[in-house]
């Protein structure tokens, strides 16, 4: 059954992005160029209605009767539809976020991080603050995946990692509902990414950034809730490219001291395409970096506490690493590589 969901979801992305690109040309829903984007000219933008398209046809023909599917029916929907009037008529970020919070309110009934295990024994319940706290995910999901949607097939690719990495996980602890989803949604981005790669002939636009952050927050909570201290931090491990770009982009906001909301060109692929890396590696690039996470996500699992930490600051002073190396927050912050370059200096 889980084969045939992703398999579903693949043919009918495949047959419903170029009709849904007409139907963006039609409507005028377009990119045009400016000076924040890297494309040329004008591009039709909802392929997401694509994904979301093939994603709820599979979720209704595989599990129709499931106690998540409607919440999650209506959720998506909430935010597809969101994404939808962005890419037509551009909300305002007032309603934008209005939207999100009420998509992520809607699943609340039946998805929340109510409590943790904790590794020495007993549980950290969480009490009211599971209301904030599983809000505050799905949102904050929801954006980072849709502020990395600035290359061709980049938030796609990026998404389809962690889906596949989700997958594998759901499979190991015999959640076989997280995993019918979860290749439901790799199956329709995998579709749509054909259309999507670098030369793209259509953009997801924030109708399938939206969306696909939005899934992946909620299948996170559904795949990894009631868990360990340990075990709660993997999905952060897992979508760890597009949660780090959002933290720096605040970051680097904060020193410049512009607004929190303001847009910028200097998201990781803006400096990698800065560095002289090619569109196209550009993308491979951070296909690369969201693999290492994913694999460290997986080995995370079976690692020993002391293990597991290594692992986290190992991450970490990967991801400082790859700030500095890029210029990340800015040009002129590189405390580890100074460090070792005055080493040099002094022998």
């Amino acid at each position: 059954m889980e084969i045939e969901s992703l398999l579903v979801a693949l043919a009918v992305a495949l047959i419903m992005t170029p009709l849904i690109k007409r139907l963006a040309i039609k409507i005028g829903a377009v990119d045009n160029p400016s000076h924040r984007k890297v494309h040329k000219g004008a591009m039709p933008r909802l392929g997401g209605l694509a994904i979301y398209l093939s994603f709820m046809i599979g979720l209704m023909l595989f599990y129709p009767d499931s106690v998540y599917t409607l919440p999650v029916m209506i959720g998506g929907s909430i935010i597809m539809l969101v994404g939808f009037l962005d890419d037509l008529i551009e909300l305002s970020p007032k309603w934008k976020m209005t939207g999100q919070i009420l998509a992520a309110i809607v699943v609340l009934g039946t998805i929340q991080v109510e409590f943790v295990n904790l590794p020495f024994g007993g549980e950290l319940h969480f009490g009211w603050l599971s209301i904030p706290i599983t809000i505050i995910w799905i949102i904050a999901i929801t954006n980072a995946i849709n502020l990395i949607d600035g290359l061709d097939g980049l938030a796609g690719g990026v998404s389809a990692i962690a889906l596949l990495t989700i997958t594998v996980m759901s499979i190991v602890m015999n959640n076989y509902f997280v995993t019918t989803i979860a290749l439901l949604l790799l199956g329709s981005t995998i579709g749509f990414l054909y259309y999507n790669f670098h030369p793209a002939k259509i953009f997801m636009g924030d109708t399938g950034a939206l969306f696909l952050g939005y899934m992946i927050a909620v299948l996170s909570l559904l795949g990894f809730k009631n868990v360990t201290v340990f075990s709660f931090v993997i999905p952060i491990i897992i979508l760890g490219v597009p949660i780090s770009d959002t933290v720096f982009a605040m970051i680097r906001r904060k020193v410049q001291r512009k607004p929190i909301s303001a847009a910028d060109k200097q998201h990781l692929h803006h400096c990698l395409l800065a560095l002289g890396f090619s569109h196209r590696m550009t993308v491979l690039l951070i296909y690369g970096l969201s693999a290492l996470f994913s694999i460290a996500a997986i080995v995370f699992t079976q690692a020993t506490m002391w293990g597991s930490a290594l692992l986290i600051l190992g991450l970490f002073l990967m991801l400082e690493l790859v700030v500095e190396l890029t210029g990340l927050i800015d040009k002129n912050y590189r405390p580890i590589l100074n460090m070792f370059v005055k080493r040099n200096e002094t022998k």
